[in-house]
């Protein structure tokens, strides 16, 4: 494992949103679902493609707070251009879990 200074981890910005829009995206090489996120006054609504769909239905993700890179670069996903990165974790089989808060906080609310 590769060491990074504090200053790099920094750099990254890793914000709490709340999906406010979900649908299928059966055109995906592999299953995924599309989201729209608001992450609160100041970034506003970003959109992300995510491979959740073990898991999770568009209709489950409505509602849901989870945590996202909000400072990458958009990246073309088919005709779809995400704009942020959705974080989760793989369960045991190798499917995403996403992340998210357990309590109320701040949408756009920074990760420390």
């Amino acid at each position: 494992m590769d060491n990074i200074s504090f200053d790099d981890f920094l750099k990254v910005d890793i914000r709490v949103g709340r999906v406010t829009r979900a649908e299928p995206y059966p055109e995906a090489r592999k299953p995924a679902i599309k989201m729209w996120i608001d992450f609160g006054p100041e970034l506003g609504e970003r959109k992300s493609s995510a491979q959740v769909t073990a898991h999770y239905t568009p209709e489950a993700l409505v509602g849901k707070e989870v945590m996202a890179v909000v400072n990458f670069p958009p990246r073309q996903i088919g005709k779809f251009m995400s704009e942020v990165l959705v974080l989760g974790l793989p369960d045991e089989n190798g499917e995403v879990v996403l992340i998210g808060p357990d309590h109320d906080v701040p949408l756009g609310g920074r990760m420390h």
